[in-house]
């Protein structure tokens, strides 16, 4: 594949050597300057940081991914850590890029700790939006699965049967609406989701677990939603343990989907944290 060599945006799905790159990732490209790789979190795609992606492209080139088994990248069999990051390593080596930004949100920023703590020396920088490098006892997502499978047993006719089918397991509208994002028609003219489900709720376990691989040592942020609880005081002894210069930052009345709710706060702070770390 020749990429593109214009200033504006471009996608594109990895297809290499499937003995050496055997996982293919979508991804898109935007921007110019230093490379920052943006990765999502579970049960989305690369569109979900669109809105950060678009105030960062204005001072980098950003990569954003759907990673393996999300939106247009290849399904596969295993959703832990290593593998994830495995396949984002690849993607980097096949874009002949050789120190990177990583910035993941959620499961996403598990990703990238584990790309970071397994290859420093390809990440300049990395930035982990609300979540911390630790197991978490509480399942967050049976009622988002029992929607999902559901919903996977009937055929879906249009996007209102697939939220009627949610809304009979998943109280919240917004979580709703943020899965229907992931449901797209298909060539017999029915829905279906992007993401594998059979997949991520088999290895749901590995995806609230975490394998720890090292340590980060180079600059690290946290940003945390202010009313999310996905990072607390609890959790410091592990971040400082594997990310020794961390720092962290709170973006008030925001939740765990703080990208989102303030998207040019968060590449404020972001573009504050990378300029300083570069002096």
């Amino acid at each position: 594949m020749v990429l593109s060599n214009r200033k504006d945006r471009y996608t594109g799905a990895i297809r290499y050597n499937q003995e050496q790159f055997p996982v293919h990732l979508n991804y898109k490209i935007q921007g110019e300057g230093q490379p920052l790789v943006l990765i999502h979190g579970l049960f989305g795609s690369l569109d979900n940081l669109g809105g950060l992606a678009k105030v960062l492209a204005e001072h980098y080139t950003v990569y954003q991914i759907d990673l393996p088994n999300h939106g247009l990248s290849d399904r596969t069999d295993n959703v832990d850590y290593l593998s994830q990051a495995d396949a984002v390593n690849a993607f980097l080596d096949q874009q002949s890029l050789n120190e990177v930004t990583l910035i993941g949100h959620s499961m996403g920023g598990k990703v990238a700790m584990m790309l970071a703590q397994r290859h420093p020396e390809k990440v300049k920088s990395l930035v982990v939006m609300d979540i911390a490098p630790v197991a978490y006892q509480v399942r967050r997502h049976d009622d988002v699965f029992a929607g999902l499978n559901a919903s996977a047993n009937q055929p879906i006719q249009n996007r209102k049967e697939a939220e009627s089918i949610l809304a009979e397991h998943i109280e919240e509208p917004g979580v709703r609406q943020f899965l229907l994002k992931s449901l797209a028609k298909t060539d017999d003219g029915t829905f279906d989701w992007r993401f594998n489900i059979k997949a991520l709720e088999a290895g749901y376990l590995d995806i609230t677990g975490w394998p720890e691989a090292g340590v980060y040592s180079g600059p690290t942020l946290f940003l945390k939603g202010g009313n999310s609880d996905y990072i607390d005081a609890p959790h410091r002894t592990a971040i400082e343990r594997q990310f020794p210069k961390a720092k962290a930052h709170v973006v008030a009345n925001t939740g765990h989907w703080l990208h989102a709710e303030k998207p040019e706060t968060v590449a404020r702070v972001i573009i504050r944290f990378l300029t300083n770390s570069e002096r």
